[in-house]
């Protein structure tokens, strides 16, 4: 009970107000609009905790796997309804799974003092490998998707990989996950921005990656600002 009431204690600390104010309004706009455009309790709910995980991700606070948790669980059902099966065995498959590995995995690296995840850099050998893997990937799981009848094979792809590639990067707390974020997010704005069009009831979950984007072009600033930070402070 005592761990308990101390990991929630951290979770409430450490926040500004900026912070608290964007996820508040990200999670409201999603609620308001998704509600006018009478979007279903399942796209409301998954994209209201799907946005609060980034946040909360960006923020470096565990509870972001709790939200990602449920959210994953709801995007696969949606995804699976809409003909997007990279996206769907991506969440069933590796998400899924993947958020207790990261759960344990930043439970371990919490700074004592800002009560949030330790932040770094990848070496650029680092950097070099993951882009030359997310490319092979992309064009090699693009043909199987193809195969599959997927709507949008290659588009699937990119997202699917790289969210992979981002995942693991994210559990190693590295800045890089970041960038790689922002590419899906642009890509997967499109991919739902299509699937809309074409009368796919999924209007949530495409504001959903449009604040997906905004939250993941300000937390890559953030992470990069500290972790900048930190190395002059360790200089000094």
């Amino acid at each position: 009970m005592d761990k308990l009431k101390h990991i929630l204690r951290n979770e409430v600390s450490g926040w500004k107000k900026w912070e608290l104010c964007w996820l508040f309004f990200s999670c409201i706009v999603i609620i308001v609009i998704s509600i006018y455009c009478q979007e279903n309790v399942m796209g409301i709910v998954s994209a209201t905790t799907g946005v609060a995980y980034v946040v909360l991700m960006g923020k470096g606070k565990l509870s972001a796997y709790l939200f990602g948790l449920v959210n994953c669980v709801l995007y696969a059902i949606i995804s699976y309804k809409a003909t997007f099966y990279g996206e769907t065995m991506l969440n069933v498959l590796y998400y899924i799974p993947m958020q207790f590995v990261g759960f344990y995995m930043w439970s371990k690296n919490m700074n004592s003092e800002t009560k949030e995840v330790c932040k770094r850099h990848m070496t650029n050998r680092k950097r070099v490998i993951v882009v030359l893997a997310i490319a092979i990937l992309v064009v090699a799981y693009g043909f199987f998707l193809k195969y599959m009848g997927d709507m949008l094979p290659f588009i699937d792809s990119f997202t699917t990989v790289s969210s992979i590639v981002a995942m693991i990067i994210s559990i190693g707390m590295y800045a890089e996950q970041w960038w790689i974020w922002i590419a899906v997010d642009i890509m997967s704005v499109i991919m739902w921005g299509i699937a809309y069009s074409n009368g796919n009831d999924s209007i949530a979950t495409l504001l959903m990656w449009i604040i997906y984007l905004a939250t993941g072009i300000i937390m890559c600033i953030k992470w990069e600002r500290e972790i900048r930070k930190n190395v002059r402070q360790m200089k000094e």
